[in-house]
């Protein structure tokens, strides 16, 4: 494992799709008092719930606390590893190493820098020194050369790529004030270029709407295949998510990948509303320097938060009757893929879902 002191675009490494076939699969586990509720055990148990169904396809690592090393021992299957790591929270996809792949198949990294969504200016816990540490550690366990940039703010979460040079990202969450909103734009996007290996960026204006990440992309979008893209909508104009998805429609629609192919756009209606009830919020620990859980605060249920693993799709539902539309589509979408659903509300009240809690080491193989 060393730093390497290139960038991917140079060596010829590039962002896969999540469709490529993994390794293995890495997560965190959940534990802070003062973002998930009734000490994290609500949270811990579909933590667990996720992990176990990955466990059916591929490897899983779970990293933990030392102060919670033996309750997540005793807790998950036996099949998954648990590997003791300080961290702040748990939100893998956004603190780890994102993944790099070139032709031969060989894998590298990249370590970005992490600061809970905006530092001091509008990041969501404080401190996240050792957030920021995950992903360097993550390559030396696993022997992976990487590359780190010193001031730029990027998660995992907040790109989706078609794994053949096109790149989508939401300006609200990019070029926000607290991670790079002081780089022009043409800056951010050959930073983009230059450590994803990619060729053609695709700019949404806004995310989801509340989310707290200031809209990072993996709610609004996701991709079926190159060419073909999952978006997150409602018919309801009157719901403040209308306009995001419509501007959102109107970009793709007009946009052409980097092989110059027009999109396929398909429309996923989100569940009605949710917000937190006086209950969720009243289980959690109220500290300075969180942000606070307020009863009537919006959740960012989204069905295009889901996670590819091999020959399988995890899909969040949330007791709605659009689920079963969901389960219909993704069904017809992925056809040689088993859909396994989880009841995601739980995430939702920590701030994220089933995309943002798992992660995955990739191969060169597609499944």
């Amino acid at each position: 494992m060393k730093l390497l002191g290139s960038t991917p675009q140079k060596d010829h490494f590039y962002l896969p799709a999540e469709t490529v076939k993994h390794q293995e699969s890495i997560m965190m586990w959940p534990e802070r008092s003062d973002n998930w509720r009734n000490g994290a055990k609500p949270a811990q148990r579909v933590f667990v719930e996720i992990a176990t169904i990955v466990s059916r396809y591929e490897s899983v690592i779970m990293l933990v606390s030392k102060e919670q090393y033996q309750n997540a021992r005793q807790l998950l299957p036996a099949t998954i590893k648990v590997i003791e790591m300080s961290y702040n929270d748990a939100w893998i996809r956004d603190i780890g190493p994102t993944y790099l792949l070139n032709q031969r198949g060989n894998i590298r990294a990249v370590d970005w820098r992490f600061n809970a969504w905006g530092g001091l200016v509008d990041g969501l816990y404080f401190p996240w020194d050792m957030d920021d540490q995950v992903a360097q550690k993550l390559c030396e366990l696993k022997g992976i050369d990487y590359y780190r940039l010193e001031q730029f703010i990027l998660e995992g979460c907040a790109f989706h790529t078609d794994g053949e040079g096109t790149l989508v990202v939401t300006e609200e969450s990019v070029l926000s004030e607290g991670r790079n909103g002081q780089l022009a734009k043409p800056i951010v996007e050959t930073i983009l270029k230059a450590f994803l290996g990619v060729e053609k960026i695709i700019w949404l204006q806004k995310g989801y709407f509340m989310d707290e990440t200031n809209g990072d992309v993996d709610n609004m979008i996701s991709f079926v295949r190159p060419g073909e893209i999952l978006l997150t909508w409602t018919d309801d104009q009157a719901d403040p998510q209308y306009i995001s998805s419509k501007q959102a429609y109107d970009t793709l629609s007009k946009a052409v990948d980097a092989k110059g192919r027009k999109l396929i756009i398909h429309k996923l209606q989100m569940p009605k509303p949710l917000f937190a009830t006086a209950a969720e919020s009243s289980g959690v620990d109220p500290v300075n320097g969180l942000l606070p859980r307020y009863p009537g605060d919006r959740l960012t249920a989204s069905y295009v938060n889901y996670y590819l693993l091999n020959n399988a799709l995890i899909l969040p539902i949330f007791d709605d009757p659009q689920d079963g539309v969901a389960l219909t589509l993704l069904t017809k979408l992925f056809p040689n893929r088993k859909i396994e659903t989880v009841y995601a509300r739980e995430l939702l009240l920590g701030g994220g879902n089933i995309h943002c809690v798992v992660a995955a080491l990739p191969t060169y193989t597609e499944v």
